[in-house]
């Protein structure tokens, strides 16, 4: 080999390894996200109207394009009565005004699809807002997106059920051989609010589903699942994995206004604070 067949040898080399370098450094950048749900177009005045949702809606639209997250999340309940098409419309519309830039990702909720959903119900769903269970990824980090009524209430979709719990047992495996991490789960449910040994309620899923799924979870290390649907906050931990459940962009049905969550992503650290709609911050400082 000559000697500029050499140079240019090692130019390339040098060149290879900086965008190998460069790769890694980008996986771990820290960035945050912004986890909005029950906007629930109509809850305010039970499907008359929904004036209310739509300026608070609109407001948290407006906060995200100034604040620029990697990407929004909306987990669940996006409106009030199922397939509603002015609602649908409504939220279609606000959807659209955030910055194209930003990705957006729906999660299915009860209000979307039934508390009892048929096939019928999930296909109506999909022909409007997408797949109701998939993955993304961000800098390293692998997110779960999942349709917690096949946890909540599987009875009238059992092959829907069956067909995530299979493929969310797939999509944990290739997390893990490819180093993925954090993985953060996104539903509308939580499994549980505060204790992991909980009764069975309303607001959480069946303590015998919980339990096959709490040990899912830890197996493959997820380490936070975040989901809506109380309509106020609350936190829990099973072990290593931290429950959070998010107060709504919509109707609070607690103390806690209306609002949206802040989540900051630190190579596997992860941190998160809740935000009334009239006191977001005017930027995010990631440490």
């Amino acid at each position: 080999m000559n000697m500029t067949n050499a140079l240019k040898t090692q130019l390339i080399a040098g060149l290879l390894c900086m965008i190998s370098i460069g790769g890694f450094a980008q996986k771990g950048q820290p960035f945050f996200f912004i986890q909005m749900t029950d906007t629930q177009f109509g809850f305010f005045t039970d499907n008359k109207s929904f004036e209310k949702e739509t300026e608070n809606f609109e407001k948290a639209i407006a906060a995200a394009n100034r604040l620029h997250p990697a990407f929004v999340i909306i987990t669940g309940d996006l409106i009030n009565k199922p397939a509603d098409q002015a609602q649908l419309l409504e939220y279609k519309r606000i959807v659209a005004l955030l910055d194209p830039s930003i990705p957006i990702y729906h999660v299915a909720g009860n209000h979307d699809v039934t508390n009892d959903p048929k096939q019928g119900d999930i296909e109506k769903y999909r022909k409007e807002l997408g797949k109701d269970y998939y993955t993304f990824k961000h800098n390293g980090m692998q997110g779960i997106v999942l349709n917690s009524l096949y946890f909540k209430s599987p009875a009238g979709v059992e092959k829907e059920a069956a067909a995530q719990e299979k493929w969310l047992k797939k999509q944990l495996k290739t997390a893990r051989r490819s180093s993925a991490a954090p993985v953060l789960v996104f539903q509308h449910h939580s499994w549980f609010l505060t204790n992991p040994e909980e009764k069975d309620e309303y607001f959480n899923i069946p303590a015998a589903t919980r339990n096959k799924f709490l040990a899912l979870f830890k197996q493959y290390g997820v380490s936070h699942v975040f989901a809506g649907h109380y309509h106020r906050n609350a936190f829990g931990k099973s072990e290593n994995m931290e429950m959070v459940t998010t107060g709504p962009v919509g109707k609070p049905l607690g103390k806690d206004p209306s609002g949206f969550r802040i989540v900051t992503v630190s190579e596997n650290k992860v941190s998160h604070q809740y935000y009334e709609l009239d006191s977001v911050p005017q930027k995010v400082l990631i440490k």
